[in-house]
Formats: structure tokens, sequence, C-alpha cells
């Protein structure tokens, strides 16, 4: 694609949500590209996990750029980037991983505005400048890219809804291109969020939210929904139950395996049998 962030910008229009599926590996991300996916994105839990790792600050920032172009190499549709705290506090370390992003082939990526691995919210002045920082940079690359302003504190129990859409309003207006708060607690929060704003609001449909139909996401004005790291949870949760079942003795929950057929069609079918 000439400018993928300009075909991921696009995706991004209120009202008609797109899913952004999160991958966690290079296989992942090829079989959710064939069922049909317009974009995906990186999931740092699920990233984490494949690492023998807990999420939370434990990737660092090389780790997270070279699966982040493992990824964008499997497929070809934009990738955009689950860059948790941007992997340093400064807003000038922001604004670089914002250039490396690009540079790894990202169409986007998300900055949180929380220190890790402590999980606490920075002050709200410093998460503002961090993120006009990140958008200054984003303007200034030689292709579209979409940056994410998120709001974590919510999810974290470290602020109230108020706090949150005080931050994205600011985050707007410093430039963010999109905005995310996770953890939102039912539909009501969501509109509210998505009411406060005038850019593109991305919706986690996890949780509390995994009840709503796309029709619903669409009803309240959401522009994309990603689920984070719970699809990878739902994989390794089928592997950890079938493995606690062989330990015990049975082996039925085998049966619910996928044909090793499907999966090879799905792994090959925008890419023929190149990598064989």
């Amino acid at each position: 694609m000439a400018d993928i962030g300009s075909v991921f910008r696009d995706l991004h229009r209120p009202g008609k949500p797109f899913v952004l599926v999160n991958a966690w590996d290079m296989g992942s991300a090829r079989m959710v590209e064939a069922l049909g996916a317009e974009a995906i994105a990186t999931t740092s839990a699920g990233h984490a996990f494949t690492q023998g790792r807990v999420d939370g600050g434990t990737l660092t920032r090389d780790e997270a750029l070279a699966h982040a172009a493992d990824l964008v190499s499997a497929v070809g549709i934009p990738v955009s980037g689950d860059f948790e705290n941007g992997f340093g506090e400064p807003p000038d370390h922001v604004a670089g991983t914002i250039r490396l992003a690009a540079e790894a082939g990202l169409a986007g990526c998300s900055i949180e505005d929380t220190a890790l691995p402590a999980f606490t919210p920075y002050a709200a002045d410093l998460a503002v400048e961090r993120i006009r920082a990140a958008a200054s940079e984003a303007r200034a690359l030689p292709r579209d890219f979409v940056l994410v302003a998120r709001a974590d504190g919510l999810m974290l129990g470290q602020y109230d809804l108020a706090e949150a859409i005080r931050r994205i309003q600011a985050f707007e207006a410093a430039g963010a291109d999109c905005v995310y708060v996770p953890g939102l607690p039912d539909a009501n929060a969501a509109r509210q969020v998505i009411a406060s704003v005038s850019v593109p609001v991305n919706i986690l449909a996890s949780g509390p939210l995994s009840a709503l139909t796309h029709a619903d996401f669409a009803e309240m004005g959401a522009a994309r929904l990603s689920v984070g790291g719970s699809l990878a949870r739902v994989a390794y949760g089928a592997a950890i139950t079938a493995t606690r079942g062989l330990l015990s003795g049975d082996f039925t929950g085998l049966s619910r395996a996928m044909d090793e057929d499907d999966i090879n069609d799905l792994l090959t079918k925008n890419h023929g049998d190149q990598d064989a």
C-alpha cells in the first residue's frame, strides 16, 4: 500500500465502526486477516504471554517494535501498535517511539497515560504534553499515521469517568487522531465518552460491553472496536482447559481442536505457500 496510514485512517468512521482485531503472533495475525479483518493491532498482553511474561511494562521498546514489524510482514492490511506508555515517560521519548513505530511499518499506535509497571496515571499536564509531542512527531512523518491517546486510569481504578473525559478532551486538543478509554462499565459510559469529543473513539468491546452488538456500538457513534488481550486469553484459556484435562486423564478436550487443514487454509489464503 502506498500510504497504509491513510488506508487505516479511512477506516475510522463514527457510526460505522470497524473491528480492530488484536493479534499476538504472526500466525494469529495471518489467520485474522484471512477471516476478513480490515486491520489488526498488536496486544501488549498477548505479546507478553508469548514471552512468558505478564502484561504491563515487561516488554522493551525494541521487543515491541520487532514484534510489530513481524506482524506487519505477515499481513497485507494495516497494523496498529499497542505501545503501552510509549516505553518511557519524557515527551521526547514518546515522540521517538512514534518515529520508530512508523519506521517499523505500523499504520498507527496507541499511547497510554500510565506509568509502568507502577500502573499509576501521569499528572494530567504531563500526560497531555506526552500526546502533544507524539502528535507533533506523527505529523512530521512522510506518510499518514494514526495516533490514539488512551486514558487508562478508569480501568485501573485510579480516576473516575469525569477525569477520563477531561483527559481525552485535552488529548484531542493536543493533536490525538483517536481517543480510547478502556474499562468502561456500561453502554451509558461509552455514550458519554463518544459524545465528549469530536475525534473518532475506540471502544474496548470486552468485559461488560461484550454483551453489546455491532449495531449497538454503531448507534452510539463508535468509530472502531478493539478487543485488547481478550482474544489471546480465549486461545490461552482453551489450551489451559484442555491441558488440565490431559493431566487429570481426560483427553476429550482434544476433540475440539480445529482441523489442521483448516488452519493451513487460513495461513495461506492470501499468501499462497510462500512460507512453506
